[in-house]
């Protein structure tokens, strides 16, 4: 599927370099001519002298996400463009990446989905770079439009993002886009192999009655295996024996495993203005709507190993073939009501959630009878009220699923304070109820101590949000969470291997996040802190108590003409230690371990980045300070993180 999704992405950016650009219209009062773009130009005619002028600028190239927030195309370079160059191209100072770009996360700090109502398939360690809904964007272009990004990786291979984004018409935007990762990694049997391809397109009638978006994301994401190094192989790390300088040479609990992701999804939102009424002296227009959103989704995780390994215990089989499978039907419809008389916008939805999770067939042990699948379905009724009264802003939204084989809520409602530049606060109350991811529910496995199947509760996650930020003072961020019948992964004390469990405790969770740039003249100190305590329950969710980030650096336009800006200088990162989770990639899940902390390691990294017109360059010499620091850094237990290496890349937008 991703050949044939590539292919086509290929034929398209090689045939519809082009853009269409309608008749535009005169505007009689100043003789301009306004095209549909809203570019305005002077015309030469008989009567009247008017110029033509078809420029266009980076602001006109609008990108809009899931949520219709809309920003534009950003070539600009900064500090947060810096941490965001990566694989996922997101800021992963709350996690601990492992050694491969392409591999998982060891999680540092926590942020709860309370959005939904309904389970996922689980195995979260292998969909760190899985594209979910909410992380497709959408394009409106005057032009055709081309943004690549590429990396150097660690050895044998490089990552690649490229998107092209046209219009047919004034209406009609489309976007190919396919990202992919090969490195080969240091260590033994740690190579990531990841593809995906996205296809979007919006329309909208010229009237503006009809709108509708969608997108096709075909995802393969594989991972190759090797369980951490042995206890023998920890000793030549960590006493930094230089016979093992090469870390292929450390040898590794396996190098015969591999697990992936595999995923299609088909997705549109569409909706039909049904009447509208447009009035300039009231700030609240009126309009009624009717839509409906369809998310189609397959998706299988597998771990294959050529022969089973004592690492998990005793299996069925030799030769190790897991496969879960996942499939949902989603169709949401709603009605939208915006009027003065509501004070805003209220919605009202009723939502259907169809699911299968299966494995090939039942398992029959001592214990009793296995089932092959997890299906059913599920209604749930909800609301949305926005309001904006001068510079305040409330949100709620609200959804209560009413019948089916799930139950669940989620409630939430935000008000914000916005001023002119200054800064913006907002508190936000929340309350979701949601059953735990399917694979705590059911699990098969031809290892023999990892098949099961539970009746959990549901998670209960409440929580107040309180964020003030500011360009000028400071960025601050407090969550409290409380957290009831808590799902994890631990140690089965009768089997001695990785099991599903849920907590009878409560969890209490607070974090302070403070962030803050202190400039002075042409250089900066960018900061980024993390404060945290698990106040009850801190026996199932384990966090460093505090979290660094710190990056000296300077800026400026180098040359006569200004060509070329540049920032370069040092990033700290430091975590406490704490009991950081373990990884079992046999099912791709982190669970708890209590014997050994790990952190109180500094990570410094050296980059120098530059900017000539619309290209991005970013050089790094990263964790240059392991070649003379202590060699206890690791991503999670018997998996080290990186050593020195120097990191090349770029991000090159093109407009036509």
């Amino acid at each position: 599927m991703l050949r044939k999704v590539s292919l086509l992405f290929l034929l398209f950016a090689s045939t519809l370099c082009f853009a269409q650009i309608s008749d535009g219209q005169l505007n009689t009062l100043d003789n301009r001519y306004v095209d549909e773009y809203g570019d305005t130009a002077k015309i030469y005619t008989d009567e009247v002298e008017i110029e033509l002028s078809d420029k266009t600028y980076n602001t006109d190239y609008k990108v809009i996400d899931f949520k219709l927030d809309t920003t534009f195309v950003d070539t600009t370079l900064s500090m947060k463009k810096y941490y965001n160059f990566n694989l996922e191209r997101k800021d992963h100072f709350e996690k601990m990446s492992f050694h491969n770009p392409g591999q998982s996360y060891n999680s540092l700090a926590y942020t709860f989905d309370v959005n939904s109502t309904y389970p996922k398939i689980g195995a979260r360690a292998q969909h760190a770079n899985y594209y979910e809904v909410e992380d497709i964007k959408y394009y409106s272009v005057p032009t055709p439009t081309t943004e690549l990004m590429w990396s150097t990786v660690l050895e044998q291979g490089h990552l690649l993002d490229a998107l092209f984004t046209f219009n047919l018409s004034r209406q009609f935007n489309a976007s190919l886009s396919f990202k992919s990762i090969r490195s080969l990694g240091k260590y033994r049997h740690s190579l990531s192999d990841h593809g995906a391809a996205r296809i979007t397109m919006s329309y909208h009638t010229k009237n503006k009655k009809y709108f509708i978006r969608g997108h096709l994301v075909a995802q393969d994401l594989n991972n190759e295996q090797n369980g951490g190094l042995t206890d023998e192989s920890v000793g030549y790390f960590e006493s930094n024996d230089p016979n093992f300088k090469d870390r292929a040479r450390l040898e590794t609990n396996f190098t015969d495993a591999q697990n992936s992701v595999r995923g299609n999804r088909y997705y549109f939102d569409h909706f039909f203005v049904l009447w509208d009424k447009k009035d300039s002296l009231k700030s609240i227009p009126s309009d009624l709507k009717i839509g409906h959103q369809f998310n189609f989704e397959r998706k299988h995780y597998e771990y294959e190993q050529d022969n089973a390994n004592r690492m998990f215990g005793p299996a069925f089989s030799n030769d190790i073939s897991d496969d879960a499978k996942y499939s949902k039907l989603y169709n949401e419809a709603y009605i939208s009501l915006n009027s003065p008389i509501t004070l805003g916008e209220v919605r009202f939805k009723v939502n259907n959630y169809l699911y299968n999770y299966s494995y090939k067939s039942i398992v029959i042990t001592e214990d009793g009878v296995i089932d092959s699948k997890l299906e059913g379905n599920s209604f749930a009724l909800g609301g949305e009220w926005h309001t904006k009264f001068k510079k305040f802003n409330l949100d709620v939204d609200a959804s209560q699923v009413i019948s089916g084989d799930l139950t669940g809520h989620a409630y939430s409602a935000m008000a914000s304070f916005k001023t002119d530049s200054v800064f913006t606060a907002s508190g936000r109350v929340f309350s979701n109820s949601r059953t735990p991811n399917f694979n705590f529910l059911l699990n098969q496995s031809d290892y023999k101590n990892y098949n099961w199947q539970n009746d959990f509760n549901n998670e209960e996650i409440n929580g107040i949000d309180i964020v003030f930020d500011s360009d000028k003072w400071i960025y601050a961020a407090a969550h409290l969470t409380n957290i009831d019948n808590y799902a994890y992964f631990d140690i089965d004390e009768d089997t001695g291997h990785t099991a599903p469990k849920q907590s009878s405790e409560a969890v209490n969770y607070f974090k302070i996040m403070l962030s803050k740039e202190i400039r002075f003249g042409n250089f900066a100190l960018d900061n980024q802190f993390i404060y945290q305590q698990v106040t009850s329950g801190e026996d199932v969710l384990r966090v460093p108590d505090f979290i660094t980030r710190n990056t000296l650096y300077y800026a400026n336009y180098i040359f006569k003409g200004k060509p070329l800006y540049l920032e370069t200088g040092v990033t700290f990162s430091y975590f406490s230690k704490y009991l950081m989770n373990a990884y079992n990639p046999l099912i791709s899940e982190f669970y708890l371990q209590n014997e050994r902390e790990y952190g109180g390691f500094p990570l410094l990294d050296f980059f120098i980045n530059f900017k000539v017109k619309t290209m991005r360059v970013y050089f790094k010499l990263e964790h240059f300070n392991s070649s003379f620091t202590e060699k206890n850094y690791y991503s999670a237990p018997t998996y080290p993180y990186r050593d020195f290496v120097i990191r090349f890349g770029l991000v090159w937008n093109f407009f036509i």
